[in-house]
């Protein structure tokens, strides 16, 4: 039986497929997402899960990045991880439409598994869609 070889990019890099990323997203604690505030980019970290139906979900109090995802915005979230030792790693980007929701709207999301690192106010949930989502993975011989 004939295995399927990985597909590279031009640079070594394995391309992985949707599922693998949406796999890979649950295995780290945090994230950064990317935001656009007053006319700048903002990149902030967040702790996040991935929901059942594969969106990506942080909780947040008033700030930039609920600001920045107001208006249905589309934004853009990236997590990775890499080991200096092995010099194995991936990384994966989404990009898509973020909701603000909070009070009963936020409710479906509020079981999740998440530990926020910093601060109390946890008022609104943002929940980004995944339409966009592309991963590539670094394996040591690249």
């Amino acid at each position: 039986m004939k295995v399927d070889q990985p597909i590279s990019d031009r640079n070594g890099l394995e391309i992985l497929e949707r599922a693998d990323c949406l796999l890979l997203l649950t295995t780290v604690p945090v994230g950064r997402v990317a935001v656009t505030v007053d006319a700048l980019p903002v990149i902030l970290p967040v702790n996040f899960a991935v929901s059942t139906s594969g969106q990506i979900v942080f909780a947040t109090g008033d700030g930039q990045k609920v600001r920045g995802a107001l208006d249905n915005a589309v934004i853009a979230f990236e997590a990775d991880a890499f080991d200096a030792v092995t010099r194995t790693g991936w990384s994966v980007l989404v990009q898509d439409r973020a909701q603000v929701l909070s009070g009963t709207d936020a409710e479906p999301y509020r079981h999740l598994d998440f530990e926020r690192w910093a601060g109390s106010d946890a008022s609104f949930c943002v929940v980004i869609g995944t339409a966009l989502i592309s991963g590539r993975r670094i394996t040591g011989a690249a």
